[in-house]
């Protein structure tokens, strides 16, 4: 698993053995606290409305594409906003606009919420809403500093100041 943070899970005793204690973490772990959060959140046991259907796809080496059927919304019924690092999509259905008397109702349009965790310098790019679909583009903006950067090697004296170092012989050394 290149690339991947492993981090070895202590489960406490629970019928769902969904618990984890993250204790001997946060007594030896310093700027983990998200990563902590996530995991907690990720082990509750809560039933997920997953509502509305999406795609999460990697469009290039930084950049990603979540796609929402949203078909029955008009953009104006359609919020995005991100907060921190939580990408927050909802949506208020119109009941007041439904004419007639369903017989078979088979399009969903009721409101609802997703969220979406990001990962740090990740950034929302832009949105749009076409065909009953709302695309939304991500991508990670590292900053340079945290780029990998190369290392030119010089030859010759050295780059900084010399060194002041003094040998001594074995035979003073006593």
């Amino acid at each position: 698993m290149s690339g991947a943070l492993l981090i070895p899970m202590l489960l406490t005793e629970d019928v769902a053995m969904r618990t984890l204690n993250v204790d001997p973490f946060w007594r030896t772990s310093i700027g983990f606290d998200r990563l902590f959060d996530l995991m907690d959140e990720s082990l509750r046991f809560e039933p997920e409305d997953h509502y509305p259907p999406c795609n999460i796809v990697r469009t290039g080496e930084n950049t990603y594409r979540i796609s929402l059927a949203v078909a029955g919304f008009k953009p104006e019924q359609v919020n995005v906003t991100i907060n921190q690092n939580m990408l927050i999509v909802s949506a208020t259905s119109d009941d007041k606009q439904d004419k007639g008397e369903y017989l078979y109702r088979g399009i969903a349009g009721r409101s609802f919420e997703r969220r979406f965790n990001l990962a740090d310098y990740v950034v929302v790019k832009g949105a749009s809403l076409d065909d009953g679909l709302l695309q939304i583009e991500l991508e990670r903006e590292l900053p340079e500093a945290m780029k990998p950067r190369r290392i030119e090697i010089q030859t010759g004296k050295a780059v900084g100041k010399p060194d002041k170092l003094r040998t001594i012989e074995h035979s003073k050394v006593g």
